[in-house]
């Protein structure tokens, strides 16, 4: 008797909540989930949610299959009913984010794949989701709770097999699948909260603001779009009939946190110091939940007050700056039953926040604080929102439809911003003279440009579900209008950027093609840069898909998604128009022994990127980007005018050379004919039961992307010399532009060349020449293995081969860190992206743990391990055979990209050090990944938890330690080779990017 109870019991599916590996059913945007499944013919299958009591029944087709779709993620109890009548006992179901619970039942209303499955107390966990063609990893509030992760998305995202940290230096973000960071979306409750500026980053919230997270590395199906990398969804918690409250206070102490390592190069001069850095942080976070209107309407509320304190030197060690900051969160979600068929919902919160830095003078040897030199306030975030419908109309017909604004802000100010300029030095080639001269401060601005931006999405989208015997028909439309109202320029009354840089070589040559002056031994590069305009895109989308269960044991994924991308100039007219852009998707899924305990799955599908803002800003509007150089004949003491503090002011010498205008941007061409840029990929898996505790699985991908979008350099449109123009088009394929009689056209028109043989003209031997044809491949094989929790201990281990190759990264550029994404620099020049080979993100080995054991009701504990492969390290030069022309600069590691060939003899006269002609240098082709790969990196994390051994009472403190062995090995390294021809640079290979050392977190949860 008491066997069958607990078959019967066991109907209450988790999937996610425990498995958190097996690919679920994206349904509308995944903020929802579904059960689904086989029963017997006539009968009623009834769900009711235990938090909110809303139920919903539907009849069993007569081919057997039933599904309830559009279902709030929580605890269900499904009942089956005969002629009006109960057939056995009603069971617990727990709906998972994006999954569809299969649930068969008997004739007597029994589960009865029950081989397929795991009992959990009084629930059962589905191990291998037959439904779903998609990968992705589910991550509950509950298991969070039992494991040392820290208290963000991302960090929850890299939880995931192929998901890893994008570790340039000024490139952040996460990349999935080989893709770079900037191919990403981000979604709270259906709602786009994504970057659309660069896409590096996106609206934040608390970690206890959330209930489950789905992490989607590829196949997902048509409702999503515009995005080539991952997906992270996410869903909020929300209110029920029980009242409920909680308080969690987080601390991280500076006292726990590891200093870190202080770094020098090989001559032992200074690379960087951290040693004397550190921050603490403090958070306080109160809900409560319950219910407005026993069983109809439902508030989840939350305010997080957070504090934190940082001090950190710059690389040098010369300055002292002091970070405060302040803010407060709020959220809530809203939920109105208004029957057991509609449902309302409102979800609004905020992450406005601002901190405050002030810089100091300071002395590396003594320690010693001195006088203020400047201080600065930053703002970011904002408030955003939705509102949802969802109506079921009748037992086979969903409707969904929901508005909401996204808004994120970014402010820079700092009261010197009118008066003084930001100088700096380059540490590498000018940090030896500057700390000689005593480490004094530089300037009397503490850093940073003066910026105004805001940023908003109105977002809208309607979708329908339609289920007709074997087939599930969707349809759904989305638009989204996003406007960027931006305006930055440098700080100063001449709007410049002064940096000081040394010698390198004898025969220096600067950006502007001028030789460094024989007697001047250090100099200035001036930059000047201002942008400022509103710009508006417009996105929308059609989609159409059939889920088609061919058989009980086959089902079909056939969609189809057509895309449109609109970006309009400062002025409101268009300026690049993208549309049709249609994706096919399909998909399969076998349950190869009928019972839901062994699939087959694949997928195949086509994703396009949208345009971002930050390419209107620069090429829609008008932006001035200029650099001169001076001579720097000294320093000369001033005095601060804000602070009253002393401060060294560069004399400025002698102009050298012109003035490098070449970067300046009004309106660019666009191609006439341009394409949007898309990626398609083709996934294979397995997935199977071991018992009911264990499963396993294996797939395969591959991905390619074989077109690009990016302004391109074009000197001969007609094959003769004219100015550089910089359109956005694709490299590589035809280019259709405005030609003039005046750039060398037989007549003025339109005129289509092929960018793969021509469009460039060598500077010196006047050879045509065109573009590599852009090419980026990922390929990857996936083993996991997977052990459910059950109340005792859970574990999870992956292992990821992948190889990501090609001749550019994405839409940025980590290699020389560039982040302006659709801006990359790789064809600034056809010699910066001729080389096929080992990407920025090519880490061949992945491997990751996670577990978590209760030893007893009083203490428990957390564990995760990363080892990750070092990537590759290739070396990029500055010159170019058969060009007299710099392709990248000659002054900034991280301007201009850089070449393949590197100059090996006959680089520069040795009787008077000037440069040999670029007739007579001789080249060598460094291909990449020439010089190896940087080390392995190994992360462990760990977390012990205390629970009050006293019922009715839940009280939880939880330690974690991060980074346990303190590993502070080197993420990334210099990669700008040469300085001039044939002159390498002392830094090429030297780390620039490392681990953050160990720190740890004490969080106190009490929930009543």
């Amino acid at each position: 008797m008491k066997g069958k109870v607990l078959k019967k019991a066991a109907l209450g599916i988790a999937l996610g909540a425990c498995i958190a590996t097996m690919a679920p059913l994206a349904m509308a945007q995944s903020a929802t989930g579904a059960v689904a499944g086989r029963a017997s013919a006539g009968d009623q299958i009834t769900i009711t949610n235990t938090a909110t009591g809303a139920t919903r029944t539907v009849t069993v087709e007569g081919n057997g299959s039933y599904r309830l779709t559009q279902l709030p993620i929580g605890d269900y109890q499904l009942q089956v009913k005969r002629d009006g009548a109960n057939v056995g006992d009603a069971v617990g179901v727990n709906v998972s984010l994006g999954g569809t619970t299969t649930v068969n039942l008997g004739a007597n209303g029994g589960v009865v794949n029950l081989n397929a499955v795991q009992v959990v107390g009084s629930r059962v966990v589905n191990r291998v989701d037959v439904r779903s063609t998609e990968s992705a990893t589910n991550v509950s509030r509950e298991e969070l709770a039992r494991l040392p992760v820290a208290q963000d998305a991302s960090s929850v995202a890299l939880l995931a097999p192929g998901v890893i940290s994008g570790n340039a230096s000024n490139v952040s973000g996460l990349s999935f699948g080989g893709s770079s960071v900037a191919e990403n979306s981000v979604f709270i409750n259906g709602l786009n909260v994504t970057d659309f500026y660069k896409r590096h980053s996106f609206s934040t919230a608390p970690f206890d603001f959330f209930q489950e997270f789905q992490v989607k590395t590829g196949g997902y199906s048509v409702e999503f779009g515009r995005a080539t990398g991952g997906v992270i969804n996410a869903v909020t918690r929300r209110g029920g009939n029980e009242l409920q409250g909680g308080v969690t206070v987080t601390f991280e102490p500076n006292a726990w946190r590891t200093a870190g390592d202080d770094r020098y190069y090989s001559d032992g001069s200074t690379n960087a110091r951290s040693s004397r850095d550190g921050s603490s942080f403090l958070k306080t976070n109160g809900w409560a939940s319950g219910p407005l209107i026993e069983d109809k309407l439902f508030l989840f509320a939350m305010y997080e007050q957070r504090e934190s304190n940082s001090h950190y030197t710059n690389a040098g060690g010369s300055s002292w700056t002091k970070g405060d900051g302040s803010n407060g969160f709020w959220g809530t979600k809203l939920d109105w039953n208004i029957t057991d068929n509609h449902l309302l919902e409102l979800l609004a919160f905020s992450d406005e926040a601002s901190s405050d830095t002030s810089a100091y003078a300071y002395n590396w040897d003594t320690g010693v604080i001195g006088l203020l030199d400047g201080q600065r306030t930053t703002e970011s975030g904002g408030k955003s929102g939705s509102i949802t419908y969802t109506g079921h109309f009748g037992e086979n017909f969903t409707a969904k439809a929901m508005y909401g604004i996204n808004r994120s802000s970014s402010f820079g100010r700092s009261p010197a911003d009118d008066l003084c300029e930001v100088v700096g030095y380059e540490n590498a080639s000018y940090g030896a003279v500057y700390r000689a001269m005593g480490s004094p401060a530089l300037g009397c601005h503490p850093g940073g440009s003066v910026v105004s931006h805001e940023d908003e999405r109105k977002a809208k989208r309607l979708d329908l579900e339609w289920a007709l015997g074997d087939h599930l028909l969707r349809f759904g439309w989305d638009h989204e209008l996003m406007t960027t109202e931006r305006f930055d320029r440098y700080a100063g009354p001449n709007g410049r950027m002064l940096t000081a840089y040394g010698r390198t070589s004898p025969n220096q040559v600067l950006d502007n093609g001028t030789p460094l002056p024989t007697g001047v031994n250090a100099y200035l590069r001036a930059r000047k840069r201002a942008a400022g305009g509103v710009f508006d895109i417009e996105t929308s989308a059609l989609y159409a898909e059939d889920i088609w269960n061919v058989t009980p044991s086959l089902m079909l994924n056939l969609g189809l998604r057509v895309d449109n991308f609109e970006n309009f100039d400062a002025a409101g007219n268009s300026y690049i128009k993208l549309d049709n852009l249609v994706s096919p998707r399909l998909g399969f899924s076998w349950d190869m022994k009928g019972d839901g305990s062994t699939k087959l799955f694949g997928n195949l599908g086509r994703y396009y990127m949208p345009v971002t803002s930050i390419i209107s800003y620069n090429f829609a509007g008008g932006l001035t980007d200029e650099y001169t150089f001076y001579a720097l004949d000294g320093w000369t003491p001033e005095t601060n005018p804000i602070t009253g503090a002393p401060y060294m002011a560069p004399i400025v010498g002698a102009q050298i050379g012109d003035v490098d205008d070449s970067y300046n941007l009004s309106n660019e061409p666009v191609d006439r004919n341009l394409d949007a840029v898309h990626q398609d990929e083709a996934i294979l898996g397995f997935q199977q039961v071991i018992n009911q505790a264990w499963s396993w699985g294996v797939n395969a991908t591959y991905r390619r992307m074989d077109n690009a979008m990016d302004d391109v350099r074009i000197n001969a449109l007609c094959g003769v010399r004219h100015g550089t123009l910089w359109p956005i088009a694709n490299p590589g394929d035809p280019l259709t532009l405005w030609g003039t009689t005046e750039m060398g056209c037989a007549q003025d028109g339109w005129v289509t060349i092929d960018t793969s043989k021509e469009g460039y003209i060598t500077v010196g031997s006047n050879r045509i020449v065109g573009y590599s044809k852009p090419k980026r491949t990922y390929k990857a094989v996936e083993f996991q293995i997977d052990r459910a929790w059950d109340d005792k201990w859970a574990f999870n281990a992956s292992y990821l081969w992948s190889k990501s190759e090609g001749n550019h990264e994405g839409p940025v550029n980590s290699d020389t860190n560039y982040g302006d994404t659709g801006m990359v620099q790789h064809w600034d020049h056809p010699a910066n992206n001729e080389r096929y080979g080992d990407l920025f993100n090519d880490h061949r080995h992945q491997i990751k743990l996670r577990g978590s054991y209760k030893l007893n009701e009083m203490w428990s504990f957390g564990a995760t391990f990363t080892a990750l492969s070092g990537g590759p390290i290739t070396a990029f030069g500055v010159t170019w055979p058969d060009e007299n022309f710099a392709v990248a600069s000659f002054t900034s590691t991280g301007s201009g990209g850089g070449t393949g060939w590197l100059c090996v003899a006959n680089c520069v006269n040795p009787n008077d050090g000037t440069p040999w002609s670029y007739t007579d240098r001789e080249y060598q082709y460094s291909p990449r990944g020439a010089y190896g790969r940087m080390p392995w990196i190994y992360n462990m994390g760990a977390s012990v938890t205390w629970t009050l051994p006293v019922e009715g009472i839940d009280l939880k403190a939880r330690l974690s330690v991060f980074n346990v062995l303190n590993a502070q090995e080197e993420v990334n390294v210099a990669a700008r080779y040469e300085s001039n021809p044939g002159v390498r640079r002392s830094t090429f290979g030297t780390p620039t990017n490392w681990q953050s050392p160990r720190y740890a977190q004490l969080v106190v949860t009490w929930n009543f």
